[in-house]
């Protein structure tokens, strides 16, 4: 692979965590092969691992973006993901806020919704 795709790699598994990345990558097939690939190297490999803006405030914007254009499956992962970036409750909050206001209330509430359950599941395995 590429240094894009082991630099992704490895800032993937810093974000996500090692037992994510290792069960993503067991269900990995040659049919998905080719998109896996792309999001580690152009996702992780590139727009995570600029240093413009901190893990923190990527994952800030992430959640949000996540919640405003309606991807709420990857949400619980990204509030999994906030307890390695540095992004603390208040600031899903705030972000949350944002998308209430500029991208519509349902939105950000079930994103809303969707972080609370996942904070308590958090705090129940103590992750």
């Amino acid at each position: 692979m590429s240094e894009t795709f082991d630099r992704g790699m490895k800032i993937r598994r810093e974000v996500l965590g090692n037992a994510h990345v290792d069960r993503a990558e067991a269900g990995k097939t040659e049919f998905d092969l080719p998109f896996q690939s792309l999001i580690t190297e152009s996702a992780w490999g590139t727009v995570w691992a600029s240093d413009r803006i901190t893990r923190r405030e990527r994952s800030m914007l992430t959640i949000a973006l996540l919640a405003a254009t309606g991807n709420f499956e990857e949400i619980p992962m990204h509030i999994r993901a906030t307890a390695n970036t540095g992004a603390s409750k208040d600031d899903v909050a705030e972000a949350l806020q944002h998308v209430a206001i500029y991208a519509g209330v349902p939105k950000a509430n079930h994103a809303l919704k969707l972080a609370k359950q996942t904070y308590a599941e958090m705090e129940e395995s103590n992750e």
